[in-house]
């Protein structure tokens, strides 16, 4: 008998035939498993390591066959694959990342399956899979309406229903071609010419449609059932204006109709929670086309979130240490082409202004102010480490393509820091730094957050400023000091900047977003480029390291994440008005003015609604706004010192003396409780204070 020898993932070694299947073995195992396979992972029996098996193909960037990040390296095959060499085999079933691309993939090709079966002159771009799902391109005179959308939907399950098998088929090269250029599949014939470099192309069949494509594909259609066409864009072939616009359809798809209906919830959460949705409706901050895209105006409520979000950042870097600076917006170009980003960020950059014959630029960075600040004056190694902050304002062109809301604009504010220190001092910096992150999250009501360190291509250093010891020592600092505050984090090799390794910290929003907030960065680049130096102990001058900070990120974007984590509704600590006096008729208007001037002398944001409305109209407006307390006030009240007391998310919590409600609101604000429940604790005598616990404000 030919055998080979199979190696599973829990180092059992299976002898089988030669040309058996991963679908055979996964059969041999278990039906159990043979039922929930989907695509098999085979590499090289080499140390424990998987790698890609000698002689296949090599992988697609844009084929799941190809390593992605995080993912084991090794090749991905379909079940029906004959096994021709000794391999390690991993059968991988819905429990696998790598499964659900695949499974993804199969399931743009049932799209394309089905549009080609209902509008048969369609052309053909490409359909990868993505993060929640797929999409495919095709080019149709008509453009695809929603009614167009349901109909391939409902093809879809059509097919998936009949259980078609996807079969790989081995066509050459020629041949290949002259399929295409038969039924003018112009974009198809134009990547087979230059994808295919073998003589023989892979293709996949499922049912009567045929595709170029690398694969794996699942078996086959009947898994394929929790999935939704989303919506139709314009995407110009290859990214590239000029080139043809196609139509591209976009579908979420998961495993099961739960996780389906769970993404969609998502959607619709993520629109309620939209900023720029709120932010009009909130009167926090607009955008002003006659101003131009990109540039953000902050209105007085968002204005005053931004003064306490900033006051709150201020007084702890003062407390942590840092010196705050302020650096000019607009320095000499000659700068920015000593620090290279004229060179490596231009494109990013707006042009140079002209002022009296010299060239100056809109600081796209704060970095190389701070250095000039460091550099005024030789330092010595007792003045180390020196950490330099600044709120400052930087100018980015950003494509009007990308900018959204506050989250990609043209002008924003970094809260930026720079640390100069000696190599001695690199990880209890760090470690300070990643302490001061979580003190801005849990201050900002967020608990949740992963971490990532991104370090260099050891293989490749000639791609990388610094010596191979500064990176060691740089990577060993920040891994160390995630090791020793028992952080778990995900290592990315290759993935650093040319400059040095970071850590990045993306929080978890109330919905489960990511969202990229605190980087701490090395940079061996800018130290050597502008001859920084510092005196050490030997007497010796010395180059000092350099730490790039950023805790928010930027002002802007963190108020988008905040508005979004909390739709609109800010704790009361953060909401611009705390409470709204409500009196529910003229008689009780002194009152009302009464109660107004004794929360304003306490410190608190209060705003009289004495329009000449009903109450009810009132209160609706009061809880459109998202303002956390509303207080009515009538006769009653008026007559006993009360007030009553209504929770935007809690409603009526009933009368309170003036005096007691006042202690309550205030320790509210004061202990910066996310959840608001100082006011309904006076009643039950059950407070609670998540940021309190967290961070007891001094």
């Amino acid at each position: 008998m030919d055998a080979i020898r199979v190696t599973l993932p829990d180092g059992k070694v299976e002898e089988v035939p030669r040309g058996t299947t991963p679908a055979d073995i996964a059969r041999k195992i278990s039906p159990r498993l043979a039922d929930a396979a989907l695509v098999a992972r085979i590499g090289e029996v080499a140390s424990g390591e998987w790698r890609v098996a000698s002689g296949a193909d090599k992988p697609d960037a844009s084929s799941p066959g190809g390593k992605r990040d995080g993912q084991p390296a090794g090749e991905l095959i379909d079940l029906r694959r004959p096994l021709e060499r000794d391999v390690k085999l991993q059968i991988l079933t819905e429990k696998d990342p790598d499964a659900l691309f695949v499974f993804r993939h199969s399931a743009a090709h049932l799209l394309a399956a089905a549009v080609t079966e209902l509008y048969p002159n369609v052309k053909l771009g490409i359909g990868p899979p993505i993060d929640t799902g797929f999409f495919y391109e095709f080019l149709r005179e008509e453009p695809f309406t929603p009614e167009d959308l349901a109909k391939i939907e409902a093809k879809m399950h059509e097919l998936a229903a009949k259980d078609l098998p996807n079969e790989r088929k081995l066509i050459p090269k020629p041949e290949a071609l002259e399929l295409y250029k038969q039924s003018n599949q112009i974009f198809k014939c134009e990547l087979v010419q230059e994808k295919a470099v073998e003589p023989i192309v892979s293709f996949y069949t499922t049912g009567k449609f045929i595709d170029f494509c690398r694969g794996p594909h699942i078996p086959s259609t009947k898994r394929i059932q929790a999935f939704k066409l989303m919506n139709v864009a314009g995407a110009y072939w290859k990214g590239q204006e000029g080139n043809p616009q196609l139509q591209r359809i976009y579908a979420a798809c998961f495993f099961t109709q739960k996780e389906l209906d769970e993404y969609l919830h998502r959607l619709e959460e993520a629109k309620r929670r939209d900023h720029r949705k709120l932010g009009q409706e909130l009167e926090l901050f607009s955008i002003q086309e006659e101003a131009g895209p990109g540039l953000i105006f902050w209105h007085p409520k968002g204005g005053l979130i931004r003064k306490i979000v900033e006051d709150w950042l201020r007084d702890e870097l003062l407390k942590r240490g840092y010196d705050l600076v302020f650096t000019p917006h607009i320095m000499r170009l000659d700068l920015w082409k000593t620090s290279g980003h004229t060179n490596f960020y231009r494109e990013n950059m707006f042009g140079p202004v002209e002022v009296e014959k010299a060239d100056y630029q809109l600081k796209p960075m704060n970095c190389p102010g701070h250095i000039l600040i460091y550099k005024s004056k030789l330092r010595s190694y007792r003045d180390l480490p020196v950490r330099l902050a600044e709120l400052g304002t930087v100018y980015r062109y950003e494509r009007s393509g990308v900018l959204h809301g506050l989250m990609r604009v043209r002008g924003f504010t970094q809260d930026d820091a720079h640390i100069f220190c000696m190599p001695s001092q690199i990880e209890s910096e760090v470690e300070a730094c990643v302490d001061f992150a979580y003190a801005v999250m849990k201050n900002f009501g967020f608990d949740k957050f992963e971490v990532e360190l991104s370090d260099w291509d050891a293989a490749h250093p000639e791609n990388y400023a610094g010596k191979p010891e500064d990176w060691h020592r740089a990577s060993a600092a920040l891994a160390n000091t995630m090791n020793r505050l028992k952080i778990p984090y995900k290592k990315i090799e290759g993935e650093a900047a040319f400059y040095g390794p970071k850590i990045d910290i993306k929080l978890i929003d109330a919905i489960g977003r990511p969202w990229q907030l605190t980087t701490v960065q090395f940079d061996f680049n800018l130290p050597a480029r502008f001859g920084l130096e510092y005196v050490g102990e030997d007497g010796a001058r010395h180059q000092p390291l350099m730490v790039h900070r950023a805790l928010l990120g930027s002002v802007e974007r963190f108020f988008g994440i905040l508005i979004e984590h909390y739709a609109g509704a800010f704790p009361l600590w953060l909401a611009p008005v705390q409470a709204e006096v409500l009196p529910v008729s003229e008689k009780v208007a002194d009152y009302a003015k009464h109660v107004t001037e004794t929360l304003k002398r306490h410190g608190i944001r209060v705003h009289l609604d004495d329009r000449n409305e009903k109450l009810p109209a009132k209160v609706r407006d009061a809880q459109l706004q998202k303002i956390p307390y509303m207080l009515v006030v009538g006769p009653k009240e008026a007559e006993a010192g009360t007030v009553s007391v209504r929770h935007r998310g809690k409603g009526d919590l009933g009368p309170r003396p003036l005096t007691e409600l006042v202690e309550a609101l205030q320790r509210e604000i004061e202990t910066r409780a996310i959840e608001s429940t100082a006011v309904a604790s006076a009643a039950d005598g059950a407070g609670k204070s998540r940021a309190a616990e967290q961070n007891p404000r001094p």
